[in-house]
């Protein structure tokens, strides 16, 4: 057949730009660490794309889209794609069409990115504690168990999708074949965020708190790193936003406008919420900010009109701006914010669709009072539910059988002069001795 070269050209930069996130993850997470650690921080970023890499070839794109494999609708068969036997070529030897006028091998390509930064996400509640050895694992074993069954019951058919067979289609019943009253999940509210989210504090929780937290200073070493970071996110976000309209077309429009409104948005919100509860609005607040309008925005790019994305992006960037404080109150270290961001941002995108939603048809936002009625804002409710129960009790069983057969943390000697020293053999800081770190609390 005739592909669109048009729609593969921007299906292939949207990939490119969701894989630049994870560079760009590396720099928002390694300006927040202390200098002492900053390389680990990003090196876990990179080892998430080391691994995820590879196994999604192998049989990560099987479990989550393999046609007619789905197990119990969790799943699919790793092994009826392995190594992606059968996912790009037809028996025929031609390329096998995509979701657009396009091969499906750049469907492939654009769907390893989100995995890889999925996992990345994580690493932000782990630091400056965690071996570099155990994080690998933990990066194989959590997305084989965890992202691509999520993957497989949002977007690839199973229960959390609008499929016959689905949970909506349980609860609302079916017409021709899907559910009267579908989830909505354009870019990864659940699959990404609340999967993460929740994950990072599972981890938090389990391998427990750095030395010193809540009495010793932990401050970011380098804002302007972190700031760098949270603007090549915002860039890269147009990949996987705009992008998962799968096409170079008027919702991927919609889309990007969407993204940059709520962010922008979401930013303000939260530099309001510092300037009136602390008196100073930060560089880190408006980076953190940033984030959490994109994170919010997420599940809802392609559903809610502009002046809707504004209402998400506000509410978020205010919710995510006292959620970040929350470790403080429950004792529980994480480190860069993953919970506070990525969970609450993830858990306010997925939810407020059920009352800003649009149908392409209005301008003002029906939601819970007109487009998909309350209907729309149970099923929001329960695809959330659903996925913070599944991940975290996946991720609690990887982190304990980690912790028992090869343990999660650094010695105390270790984590106190520097795991960048202990774990890769390099400082990011020439001249800057493990005794001066410790001494200025970096």
């Amino acid at each position: 057949m005739e592909w669109d070269s048009g729609n593969a050209a921007w299906m292939l930069t949207s990939a490119s730009l969701v894989l630049l996130m994870t560079p760009g993850l590396a720099l928002f997470y390694g300006g927040m660490s202390r200098a002492k650690s900053v390389l680990n921080m990003m090196m876990m970023s990179f080892g998430a794309m080391g691994v995820v890499g590879v196994v999604y070839v192998l049989w990560g794109w099987s479990m989550s889209y393999a046609p007619d494999a789905s197990v119990g609708g969790i799943f699919a068969n790793p092994f009826a794609q392995f190594g992606l036997s059968g996912a790009i070529f037809d028996e025929t030897g031609e390329f096998i069409e995509g979701l657009g006028a396009y091969p499906q091998v750049i469907d492939i390509a654009f769907q390893v990115t989100f995995a890889i930064i999925t996992v990345a996400l994580i690493s932000g509640a782990l630091a400056e504690r965690v071996k570099f050895s155990a994080w690998l694992v933990f990066t194989a074993i959590w997305v084989t168990l965890s992202y691509f069954p999520m993957a497989h019951m949002v977007w690839g058919g199973g229960l959390l999708s609008g499929a016959e067979g689905s949970i909506a289609a349980g609860i609302f019943g079916t017409t021709d074949g899907e559910a009267n009253t579908a989830p909505i999940d354009f870019a990864g509210g659940t699959v990404v965020h609340i999967n993460a989210g929740i994950a990072a504090l599972v981890l938090a929780l389990i391998i427990g708190k750095r030395k010193g937290f809540g009495t010793v200073p932990m401050r970011p070493h380098n804002l302007t790193l972190t700031m760098l970071g949270a603007g090549l996110l915002w860039f890269g976000w147009f990949g996987f936003n705009a992008g998962s309209a799968f096409a170079a077309d008027g919702v991927a429009g919609w889309a990007w406008v969407n993204t940059t409104t709520a962010t922008a948005a979401a930013m303000l919100g939260w530099l309001v919420v510092e300037k009136l509860r602390d008196g100073h609005a930060t560089s880190l607040g408006a980076a953190s900010g940033i984030v959490a309008g994109l994170v919010a925005v997420t599940p809802a790019a392609g559903s809610i009109n502009p002046v809707g994305a504004i209402f998400l992006g506000a509410i978020s960037g205010v919710c995510c701006a006292f959620a970040v404080s929350l470790k403080y109150k429950f004792g529980f270290d994480d480190s860069l914010d993953v919970v506070g961001v990525h969970l609450v941002g993830g858990l306010v995108g997925t939810v407020l669709i059920g009352f800003l939603a649009v149908d392409g048809s209005v301008f003002f936002s029906e939601g819970a009072f007109g487009f998909g009625g309350f209907d729309q804002l149970i099923i929001q409710v329960v695809i959330a539910v659903v996925a913070l129960i599944f991940s975290g009790v996946i991720t609690w069983v990887i982190a304990a059988f980690i912790k028992a057969v090869m343990g999660w943390r650094v010695s105390d000697d270790v984590e106190s002069a520097g795991i960048d020293l202990a774990e890769h053999g390099e400082s990011a800081y020439e001249g800057i001795t493990a005794g001066r770190l410790i001494k200025e609390g970096n």
